[in-house]
């Protein structure tokens, strides 16, 4: 009887034993397949968001400069594309996401040591650790090539670049650290004491780098002949630029779900309705203005839907990012219309304007209008979603928002006013007056962007 019963067991364990590494290994399938998707959007995403700066950015500035400076402008962004790299290589990336203390990382991944093709859980899961490095590496590229439109056509070549990395370090890196890095001081999923929602760098690049751009323009002055005679030399190459920074910031802000996942097409929807909306908005605000609607007025407007939108885009609805991208459009055109004006500041590329406006403005809509029917991120004990936004029941993250804006800010002007200075006492800010006169392209690099002889 006990034979007979271990052999009718005996088929039935083994088919138990297949079925249960048919599906170990079906599960195996399932995540590296999931893995494998993630990071071949992650590694797109990265290559869009290099593309906003070159050529994206390079073109957009590039076309509102005097012709005589479109070079200059443009070597710039490329700057940045090297210059940046070895520094988030070196240690930014380090200082930004690696563990210190609520401000500043530390410096255990210096010289991307301990980074590798193993996923830092952290952070992101489902990809390959290098692949989060050089994804957030593009931000941190873009961001200070973003300050270079304040203070277009009168900046020394030598003296941006050292500005760019003192900056890099000073402002940039904290700010990351705090919003996005584990035990940051505003970092609202990994142990910050302010939870600020900062889904794709509204606080972290955008505010800074637009109030920073700010302080730029004033602390250099105006340029030579402003306002008169500097108007754009090519709203061709700036409506390139444009188109191009629209495509690219999918991977800014959709890429940002570090995962191709629902969060990423919401992301990615948000991002798309907002610069519309935006578009629309400056649009509409300078047809009734002007009687015309400018090119560059439409151009302008998406971009500030863009960089409005950023902090919100993997928090809020789609009726919200189009509300966001519509308001930004309105508020950004008053701003460079009437308040620059008014106040006669040489923004030259208007990045306060718009990206620093915008990002404010960004970060407060998401306090309100963040909910957890979009991201569940956070979860209570019992394993429910939190509220996120006032939308949800949650109106003190508006004031965690202020507190985050208000901190970068503060960072901002203290940290550019300070690399600033340094600049300025080592090799000076500003090109001389006969270096401005003929123009940065010759003056700095001694070359043509556009022959007037042939």
């Amino acid at each position: 009887m006990k034979l007979r019963t271990l052999f009718l067991a005996a088929p039935s364990s083994a088919l138990l034993s297949a079925q249960t590494a048919d599906a170990a290994a079906m599960k195996a399938a399932i995540e590296s397949a999931q893995s494998a998707g993630d990071n071949a959007w992650v590694l797109m995403s990265s290559a869009l968001v290099l593309l906003m700066t070159g050529p994206g950015l390079a073109l957009f500035y590039g076309g509102l400069v005097r012709r005589k400076n479109v070079l200059g402008i443009m070597a710039q962004s490329f700057a940045m594309m090297a210059v940046i790299t070895v520094l988030w290589a070196a240690v930014g990336y380090s200082l930004a996401f690696g563990e210190g203390c609520p401000f500043v990382g530390g410096f255990q991944y210096s010289f991307l040591r301990g980074v590798g093709t193993a996923p830092n859980a952290d952070y992101a899961p489902t990809i390959p650790h290098l692949t989060f490095m050089v994804y957030q590496m593009m931000f941190a590229i873009i961001t200070p090539a973003l300050i270079t439109g304040a203070y277009a056509e009168r900046v020394k070549f030598s003296a941006m670049l050292l500005f760019s990395v003192l900056w890099t370090l000073i402002v940039y890196v904290p700010a990351a650290h705090m919003v996005w890095g584990k035990g940051g001081y505003f970092n609202a999923f990994l142990g910050g004491r302010i939870p600020v929602f900062d889904f794709a760098g509204g606080t972290v690049v955008h505010i800074t780098s637009g109030v920073s751009a700010l302080v730029c323009a004033l602390y250099l002055g105006k340029r030579t002949g402003y306002p008169g005679i500097v108007k754009p030399h090519s709203m061709v190459l700036c409506f390139i630029g444009a188109c191009l920074l629209w495509v690219g910031w999918f991977g800014f802000n959709a890429g940002s779900a570090l995962a191709a996942s629902g969060l990423a097409s919401s992301a990615f929807v948000n991002t798309h309705l907002a610069s519309a909306t935006g578009a629309l908005s400056w649009m509409t605000a300078e047809w009734v203005r002007n009687g015309k609607p400018s090119v560059l007025g439409i151009v302008s407007g998406s971009v500030a839907g863009l960089a409005t939108i950023t902090q919100a885009s993997g928090f809020v609805q789609p009726g919200a990012a189009m509300l966001i991208g519509a308001v930004a459009g309105g508020v950004c055109y008053y701003m460079v219309a009437h308040v620059k004006n008014r106040f006669a500041y040489d923004d030259s590329l208007d990045a306060f304007g718009v990206h620093g406006v915008g990002g404010t403005m960004g970060c407060l809509f998401t306090g309100v209008f963040a909910t957890n029917a979009v991201n569940s991120a956070l979860t209570g004990a019992d394993k429910k979603p939190l509220p996120l936004g006032w939308v949800d029941g949650n109106g003190t993250q508006i004031l965690n928002q202020a507190a985050g804006a208000a901190a970068a800010i503060v960072l901002a002007v203290a940290g550019t006013l300070l690399a600033l200075k340094i600049c300025d006492i080592l090799m000076g800010v500003r090109v001389d007056p006969q270096q401005e006169t003929v123009g940065l392209d010759i003056g700095l690099h001694g070359e043509e962007g556009y022959n007037l002889d042939a």
